[in-house]
């Protein structure tokens, strides 16, 4: 997985100032899904989805968006509940978690307590390329340090290669030991600070993870070919070991693009629940299975993936937690055509709702209200609101009903991201002022 990564930020999906050679053949050697969405528009929330199977609205952990260092420490994805890695870990899979967690903090919360053997990577939703050691909080309350299980630690080098680095050491462990395995590869790019591989003396620079004085398209290109070759590694060690032909690979991310990030042909970003905010580039691969270059109109989603990969193995979901996903493995091994699906998705900041209906959209977003065809009209920009009223009254009404199978939003408020003072193309995007004290509170 890729930490917010733009539809068309690979070459595969239509960028063309650089090349992702490696993404690229799980896409000639697999399958490549043209309406794949991510769970959210942001981090925390969709990898709630992507551990458990079912829409991040049911959990409190799911809440937030994203989980940052105001979050309550009590809220975290419950060890309690099963998850894709504990499910498998039951059919007798071993697993590792590198890379990103996100999912809540020590001592309550951890991969270690929701199914994972081995944990190396970050608990929070950022990291420094370089400065991820004991002094990761030099950049601010949201930079982490990477851990290695539930310990802290001190390793020297770009965050992307450690990354690949222990993700090849781990496959070659998994071939020594002939054991039926699960690895999940959370990148923690191309998500800022904007830092490549040469870019230390930035990360030197900067005293704020955000980094929004910093930055260049060049940057960002380097960042991304330095994802794409560490995925080349992972690759060529599947392929060293012996593994590869029996192992499913999936290459997607978890929401929409940020600054620098590709995401045409649709409009909108991480954080917003235009389609940019929320298509992903998704592939798969399982070779002797799925049939190679192929590709797939059938919408997707990342909850999918649970019940996708429990089928796989031989297993299900637990009963008493039921996926809110579908099995996509009649649609990636050809048995079955693509289909029409339902998807809700709701975001506090700017009062977002959406639901995706066969090719219809509804959007609602800071107060406005649309609806748009997004296999026709994929940038959104025709609001069919009017014309088709009727379509926009019956999802307008089938949000609200699914809506109160959820979990209320949390009650403390969530501030744009990306208001116009920070980004100038969201000029007129402002956030409301702190509320006014009681009359009767002290001064001070």
């Amino acid at each position: 997985m890729a930490d917010d990564l733009g539809y068309a930020d690979v070459s595969c999906y239509g960028q063309r100032d650089y090349t992702t050679p490696n993404v690229d053949r799980l896409a000639i050697e697999g399958l490549r899904f043209t309406q794949g969405y991510a769970n959210s528009a942001v981090c925390s929330a969709t990898r709630t989805a992507l551990a458990t199977g079912r829409y991040q609205y049911r959990l409190p952990v799911g809440l937030e968006e994203p989980i940052n260092a105001s979050s309550p420490r009590n809220i975290g994805l419950p060890p309690s509940h099963p998850t894709l890695p504990s499910l498998l870990k039951k059919a007798g899979y071993s697993t590792a978690l590198v890379g990103k967690w996100h999912l809540g903090y020590l001592p309550d919360f951890s991969p270690l307590k929701s199914g994972y053997d081995q944990f190396f990577g970050i608990f929070g939703g950022a990291a420094d390329y370089f400065n991820h050691g004991a002094d990761a909080l030099r950049t601010g309350a949201e930079s982490s340090q990477l851990h290695e299980q539930e310990v802290p630690i001190e390793r020297h080098g770009y965050m992307t290669n450690l990354l690949g680095d222990r993700a090849v050491q781990t496959v070659e462990g998994f071939a020594k030991s002939k054991e039926p395995f699960l690895l999940s590869l959370h990148f923690t790019a191309p998500h800022w600070p904007w830092e490549g591989p040469d870019d230390e003396a930035e990360s030197k620079r900067i005293r704020n993870i955000f980094h929004r004085d910093g930055g260049t398209q060049k940057t960002y290109a380097t960042m991304l070919q330095s994802l794409d070759v560490n995925i080349g590694r992972v690759l060529q060690a599947l392929d060293a070991s012996g593994l590869a032909g029996n192992t499913i690979v999936v290459f997607t991310s978890d929401n929409g693009g940020e600054r620098f990030s590709k995401t045409w042909p649709f409009s909108g970003m991480k954080t917003e629940l235009l389609e940019g905010g929320i298509r992903v580039p998704t592939i798969v691969r399982w070779p002797g299975r799925i049939a190679a270059g192929s590709v797939s109109e059938q919408v997707t989603i990342t909850m999918d993936w649970v019940p996708t990969l429990l089928a796989a193995a031989g297993t299900a979901p637990d009963a008493a937690y039921p996926s809110d996903g579908e099995d996509l493995g009649p649609i990636i091994t050809g048995r079955a055509a693509p289909h029409s699906r339902r998807l809700y998705w709701r975001y506090k900041a700017g009062s977002q709702h959406a639901i995706r209906d066969g090719d219809w959209k509804y959007l609602r977003i800071a107060g406005n209200e649309f609806l748009f065809d997004v296999v026709r009209d994929p940038r959104e920009r025709a609001n069919l609101k009017d014309r088709q009223k009727d379509v926009f009254d019956r999802l307008k009404t089938d949000w609200e009903t699914w809506n109160d199978t959820m979990l209320p939003e949390r009650p403390r408020p969530a501030a744009y991201s990306n208001p116009g003072n920070f980004l100038a193309d969201h000029y007129g995007v402002i956030n409301p002022a702190p509320a006014a004290p009681p009359g009767n509170a002290p001064t001070r």
